[in-house]
């Protein structure tokens, strides 16, 4: 691998300095860890208006640490997701957040759908009335504008630069990184709030749709029913939860003795352009490829690949073929997988992923996927780590993989931090 100084210019560095985040199994990065390493799942049994019982992943964080309970009847659950994620990030990299220039600050946050659960939730208040819609919410309007969770963030932390929300499908929390980091390298911003947040479980919608597709995880043990890559897998569990990270450029970390979690050193992104649901493994490889060129890596250069595998049948066996094509050359890269942890995140999916295996650069171990009891042959790779944690090793690189439906892909690479 070549220097991370010969990467890129100093000038277009970007690092992450600090993370915040909450996911089904635990709170900070610091529990999230904790959790991977202990193998601990976030996966509890669930009950849905009009689906009913079912499982997902549900995560428990308080919401009034950063908000008002007024603000929370006002916004939405994606919203407070994305504003607790953004309030830790800022404590996490402990910036003087006050002296910075508010309108130089960017807020990108990546969902895939955005409304659902509002609107499922008018018609359901409407019908106990007869469906009167002069009881309809006057929040609707603002609580189901796409752009609605990062704009939640900006009234609540008085930013005045850019917001949006990237729609990208389950590649959503690594676009809006990509977003991110672009954005610190064109000079429109100075400081960047990136990541994903996802509230589906509150939509009943998406559980009836997975159920329909025979795509809809279902084990008398909650904590077993996330299982990529076992001959017994059987579907997506559904979860929610949000991970957000600071960006800054090198320089600028520097300038004020920031802590680094690790430097975006590469990314792509690309369109299957094929089906509507059935991912296309040629167009994953070739992101990973382009990812990689981007980063001016080799696939040996990669310590860790996070895979994006579902626990579906056939997209779990489709992202293997990817992988064994981009990495038949290296003898040293893992791979591991996160939701079989926490289920199926969504739209936070990339950011909370990527978020749990940056430790790696420091504690030198490799969380498992857990759940796999009988490897499926066609999932099988060398150094695919399996129910135990891989110790003492030197990662250096990451490469964490995101697909999303309608064919769209989504790869970041970090790297360690090295002066």
């Amino acid at each position: 691998m070549e220097s991370n100084a010969s990467l890129q210019k100093d000038s277009n560095r970007v690092v992450i300095t600090g993370i915040g985040l909450t996911a089904p199994n635990g709170n900070g990065l610091a529990d999230f860890r904790a959790a991977l390493l202990a193998g601990k799942s976030g996966v509890s049994p669930y009950e849905i208006r009009y689906f009913g019982k079912t499982l997902a992943g549900i995560c428990d964080f308080d919401a009034t640490r950063y908000q008002t309970r007024k603000d929370i009847r006002r916004g939405t659950r994606a919203g407070s997701i994305a504003v607790y994620s953004a309030n830790e990030a800022i404590a996490d990299c402990r910036v003087d957040f006050a002296s910075l220039a508010k309108d130089r600050v960017g807020v990108y946050i990546g969902v895939t759908e955005h409304g659902n659960v509002e609107t499922e939730n008018e018609i359901y208040q409407i019908s106990q009335y007869g469906y009167d819609c002069s009881i309809w919410s006057h929040f609707h309007n603002p609580r189901t504008v796409v752009n609605s969770p990062a704009g939640e963030v900006t009234i609540n932390l008085g930013i005045t630069g850019p917001h949006y929300c990237l729609g990208a499908a389950c590649a959503a929390g690594n676009t809006a990184l990509i977003q991110g980091v672009q954005q610190l390298r064109l000079g429109e911003v100075d400081f960047v709030l990136a990541g994903g947040v996802s509230e589906s479980i509150h939509t009943f919608g998406i559980f009836a749709a997975f159920n329909a597709e025979g795509a809809l995880a279902k084990n008398d043990r909650p904590e077993a029913a996330s299982r990529p890559f076992d001959l017994a897998r059987n579907g997506i569990v559904i979860s929610e939860g949000g991970a957000v990270y600071t960006l800054e450029r090198l320089d600028d970390a520097l300038a004020r003795g920031a802590k680094i979690y690790g430097e975006i050193v590469g990314y792509a992104m690309n369109s299957d352009a094929s089906d509507f649901v059935l991912p296309n493994p040629a167009r994953q490889a070739e992101c990973m490829e382009k990812a990689l060129a981007n980063a001016r890596l080799t696939p040996s250069d990669v310590d860790i690949v996070n895979t994006h595998a579902t626990a579906t049948v056939l997209g779990d066996i489709q992202e293997m073929e990817a992988i064994k094509k981009v990495f038949a050359s290296s003898d040293k890269t893992y791979i591991n997988n996160t939701k079989s942890f926490i289920g199926h995140a969504m739209g936070a999916a990339g950011a909370l992923e990527l978020a749990g295996n940056l430790p790696s650069f420091t504690d030198g171990v490799i969380h498992p996927t857990i759940n796999v009891d009988q490897l499926d042959p066609k999932c099988a790779v060398d150094r695919l780590v399996i129910n135990h944690p891989l110790t003492g090793q030197d990662v250096r690189v990451i490469l964490n993989n995101s697909f999303g439906m309608v064919g769209i892909n989504a790869v970041v690479i970090v790297a360690k931090y090295e002066k």
